[in-house]
C-alpha cells in the first residue's frame, strides 16, 4: 500500500508561518471604512503569502497533502463585513494554483465545528451554507476547487440522532451542487459513529473522511474490518486515494484530545488492516506538532520491517 502524508495549516519548523492571522469584528468596528478595508486586505495577503511558504515547505519535504487554514480571509462570511477578497488577491491565488498544480499537491480545508446541517435552527443551516460557499469560492479563486476537498462532520444529535439525520438530509439540499461535490464527511469521536457516518456518505454519494482516533473513541458496534471496505468504496470514483485522519490520544484520561505526536504503536495495527482493502492511502496528520509529527511518524514507519520510504512523504507498506 502506497501511503502519502500531510499536515494541517501551519509548518511549525518555519519561523512565523501561521496562515491564520485574523481580525475580530469588534476591531473591525473601531476602524473607519478605509482603514478597515486596508487592514483586512493586508491580513489576507499575509495569510496567502504564508500559505505559499508552507506549500514550498511541503514541496521541499515531498509531503503531497496539505490542509489549508480556514481563517485565511478574516470576516469573509460576516454579514456586516463581507468583502470581495478574491478581486484583490488574484496574484497570490494564482501563485498558489501554480504550485499546487505543478507538484500535484492534494489540498483540503476543514470548516469549524459550527458548520453543520443537523441544527433545528434555520439560521445555523444558512450560516453553514455560507461557510461552505466561502471555502469553495476561495479554492475556486485559487483555481484548485476541482482537486480539493472540504471536510465537515454530520453535526450534533440534539438528543435524537434519528431526527437530527432527517434534518441533515433535508438541510443539505440547500448546499449548491458544485460545493457538495467537493464535500467529505468525517466520523465523530462522540456523536455519529463511523457506521452511521458511512450510511450518510453512501446515501448522499459523499466520500468518508475516516478518522481512526475518532473511531477508537466512538467505535459503535461494528468491527473495523467490516467498515473499511465500505470506506474505501466511497472514494472509488473520485480519482483520489481514500483519505484518513490520524492522531493518537493525549493520555487515557484525555483520550479524545490529540497528542503532540502520533504513536507508532497506536496506528500500526490500522495500517496493517487497511492495506488489505486498498493499494493507496492518503493520511492527514492531526497531531498538535503538525509537520514535525508527520515527519517523525514517517521516519519511524520507514524503520518498520517490510516498509519502504519511497520519498520524503510517501511510504510503501
Amino acid at each position: 500500500m502506497l501511503t502519502s502524508f500531510g499536515f494541517v495549516s501551519t509548518a511549525l519548523n518555519l519561523y512565523e508561518a501561521s496562515p491564520a492571522k485574523t481580525m475580530t469584528f469588534a476591531t473591525y468596528q473601531k476602524r473607519d471604512k478605509k482603514e478597515r478595508e486596508a487592514q483586512l486586505l493586508a491580513i489576507t495577503k499575509n495569510n496567502l503569502e504564508r500559505t505559499l511558504r508552507v506549500l514550498h515547505y511541503c514541496i521541499a519535504h515531498e509531503l503531497p497533502l496539505y490542509r489549508m487554514s480556514s481563517s485565511i480571509v478574516p470576516l469573509a462570511t460576516h454579514p456586516e463585513a463581507a468583502w470581495d477578497y478574491l478581486k484583490k488577491t488574484k496574484q497570490e491565488c494564482k501563485e498558489i494554483e501554480k504550485l499546487v498544480k505543478k507538484y500535484n499537491l492534494r489540498t483540503s480545508m476543514h470548516p469549524n465545528q459550527y458548520t453543520l446541517f443537523t441544527s433545528p435552527r434555520p439560521e445555523v443551516t444558512v450560516n453553514a451554507v455560507k461557510d461552505m460557499q466561502y471555502h469553495y469560492d476561495l479554492l475556486k479563486g485559487m483555481g484548485i476547487e476541482d482537486r480539493s476537498y472540504i471536510n465537515i462532520h454530520v453535526g450534533g444529535a440534539y438528543g435524537d440522532k434519528e431526527t437530527a439525520l432527517e434534518r441533515f438530509y433535508e438541510n443539505i439540499k440547500m448546499l449548491p451542487p458544485d460545493v457538495k461535490k467537493r464535500m467529505t464527511l468525517e466520523n465523530d469521536d462522540k456523536t455519529f459513529t463511523t457506521k452511521e457516518t458511512l450510511e450518510v456518505c453512501e446515501k448522499e454519494g459523499v466520500p468518508l473522511m475516516f478518522d481512526y482516533h475518532h473511531y477508537k473513541a466512538n467505535p459503535g458496534d461494528t468491527p473495523l474490518e467490516e467498515l473499511l471496505p465500505r470506506f474505501v468504496q466511497t472514494w472509488k470514483n473520485t480519482g483520489r486515494p481514500p483519505k484518513v485522519h490520524l492522531s493518537s490520544p493525549k493520555d487515557e484520561k484525555a483520550y479524545r484530545s490529540h497528542h503532540d505526536f502520533v504513536s507508532l504503536d497506536y496506528v500500526l495495527p490500522f495500517f496493517k488492516m487497511v492495506s488489505e482493502f486498498t493499494g493507496e492511502l492518503d493520511v492527514m496528520i492531526e497531531a498538535k506538532q503538525k509537520d514535525r509529527a508527520a515527519l517523525q511518524l514517517i521516519s519511524e514507519l520507514e524503520k518498520v520491517r517490510g516498509f519502504k520510504r519511497m520519498s520524503g512523504g510517501t511510504i510503501l507498506m
